[in-house]
């Protein structure tokens, strides 16, 4: 279950209300900012942007890839741990504006995340420690750590104790 909070609205859909719900400055702020970044080559100046700028929580030596896009309107609301991955092109959403509500939720990655590419993560997740997001995977529930997840919808490929044996493999 995804935890956010929803708001109610009246006559048009919520996204043509959205600057009752977030400073239209707020917003052409932050597209800027996310467009340097997502653009950027430069894994330290990307945290930089994303901590000063968006007042997003990113974790030490946490790498974004190109053209991964964090929330326009909320990016306050998501937090990575440290040494995780977002894949190329994911989408991490701390919004949604829907017909007659929209809602808002935290984003939560913890340490040593992988998330594939062109996966998105919907609003009010978490994904525990060392869980793997399979590429083009719609996380729309949490993932525990640990795990191995893919697919839309979602799915568990291999628990916390799979990965374990597969990970011993290696070290073997």
């Amino acid at each position: 279950m995804r935890r956010t909070e929803r708001f109610h609205v009246e006559h048009a859909n919520s996204l043509w209300q959205i600057y009752k719900t977030v400073s239209f400055w707020k917003v052409v702020k932050n597209f800027i900012v996310i467009q340097i970044a997502r653009y950027t080559p430069f894994l330290g100046a990307k945290n930089w942007l994303y901590r000063v700028f968006l007042r997003m929580e990113v974790g030490k030596q946490t790498a974004f890839a190109l053209m991964v896009m964090p929330d326009v309107m909320f990016p306050e609301k998501i937090t990575i741990g440290r040494n995780s991955v977002i894949g190329y092109n994911t989408t991490i959403l701390a919004h949604e504006y829907l017909i007659k509500e929209y809602r808002i939720g935290n984003v939560i990655i913890g340490d040593e995340v992988l998330i594939g590419a062109n996966s998105t993560i919907l609003p009010g997740v978490t994904i525990g420690d060392n869980a793997i997001v399979s590429a083009g995977t719609l996380v729309h529930k949490d993932v525990q750590p640990g795990t191995f997840v893919g697919g839309n919808p979602m799915q568990l490929i291999f628990s916390s104790e799979e990965m374990d044996k597969r990970t011993d493999n290696f070290t073997d």
